[in-house]
């Protein structure tokens, strides 16, 4: 269904006139999360601008911003999530944008703008949004599912899948607790660490987009992920379902950077704009699931997608989500070490 609705509706609206294209060798390097673009976008914008998209994938925040902050890296848009992008600022890793070549910015939610992690929004136009939740095979669990609970239960040893970055599990561990994400307090951030280490042996795998395969496929009974992913994954096996736990949950919002020095600005900031307009926004919402930024891409989306309460929470239900902040770097080493601690458990 969402294939069609997209191509129906882009073969509407694809006209959109773009500053700053560039010649036929003109080049972006682009580096996303993993199952987070509709493919045939990149294709689009070529198509329109004669500048060449070179499209590579991360798993997770940790792991770009090593890579970036190594020097080994030639990227000219970045799309890390809220907290990474506020430590990048502050470590002087993005470049300013130039919002002259960024007109669609106009069209992003006010709400979603001069954000915590980026408050003069000099650094970062957001891609998308969502909430962390439980997914679970209904045909393998039997018990109500309101908790992180269900992610340290015996009764389904081998079945339980975890996040593989320490942010996202130690987390869950610590709302699991009762305690908020953005702690500083050492010993709650040890004592999350030592439920992860009881939980491990039930573990089957700790995932990212591996979890696709699993909880599709049957593999697996439960665990946490991103809410547009589950809408991507149901399509595929409708015995899932989807719950934002009572102890709470993380809101976050993925964005649009371009790291310092890169080679191709100007590009950077026409592919920026280009996935800000209307027509692309309703092609890649529809494709991968997440919540967009953009107001007239909800706008046009079907009753049935912009009314899904888990792609679009009620007021009430995000007012009990949290969003991850920039932690000081004597706790981002406690977190590197605490989870070279459980991932080195037997």
């Amino acid at each position: 269904m969402k294939r069609t609705l997209a191509v129906f509706l882009t073969a509407a609206l694809l006209a959109a006139a773009l500053p700053g294209c560039g010649g036929s060798k003109n080049v972006v390097n682009v580096y996303n999360w993993g199952e987070y673009i509709d493919m045939s976008v990149l294709e689009d914008f070529e198509a329109q601008t004669g500048i060449q998209v070179n499209y590579q994938t991360f798993d997770n925040n940790e792991s770009m911003y090593s890579l970036l902050s190594s020097g080994g890296s030639s990227y000219d848009v970045i799309i890390p999530s809220d907290y990474m992008i506020s430590r990048m600022i502050e470590e002087d890793m993005l470049e300013p944008l130039d919002f002259d070549q960024i007109p669609n910015f106009e069209d992003i939610d006010p709400a979603l703008k001069n954000p915590e992690y980026d408050p003069t929004n000099a650094y970062s136009v957001p891609y998308m949004w969502g909430t962390v939740g439980i997914i679970y095979n209904t045909e393998k669990v039997s018990s109500p599912v309101d908790s992180w609970d269900i992610l340290f239960d015996p009764d389904y040893a081998g079945q339980i899948l975890m996040f593989d970055n320490s942010r996202d599990a130690i987390g869950i561990a610590l709302k699991s607790l009762g305690y908020s994400y953005n702690t500083t307090d050492e010993t709650q951030i040890t004592q999350a660490v030592d439920l992860l280490v009881e939980e491990k042996p039930l573990v089957q795998s700790y995932v990212m987009d591996q979890i696709f395969d699993k909880l599709e496929g049957g593999e697996a009974a439960v665990g946490p992920y991103y809410a547009g992913d589950y809408i991507t994954m149901v399509e595929n096996n409708p015995a899932l379902a989807f719950c934002l736990p009572k102890e709470g949950s993380n809101l976050f919002v993925d964005a649009m950077c371009i790291p310092k020095g890169a080679q191709n600005k100007g590009n950077a900031e026409t592919f920026i704009n280009f996935m800000c307009s209307t027509e692309v926004g309703i092609k890649n919402c529809t494709e991968i699931g997440y919540s967009t930024p953009l107001l007239s891409v909800k706008e046009a989306l079907p009753d049935e997608i912009k009314n899904n309460p888990v792609a679009y929470p009620s007021a009430e239900v995000l007012a009990g989500c949290e969003t991850f902040t920039n932690l000081p770097e004597n706790i981002l080493m406690l977190y590197d070490s605490e989870w070279t601690r459980l991932k080195t458990t037997k």
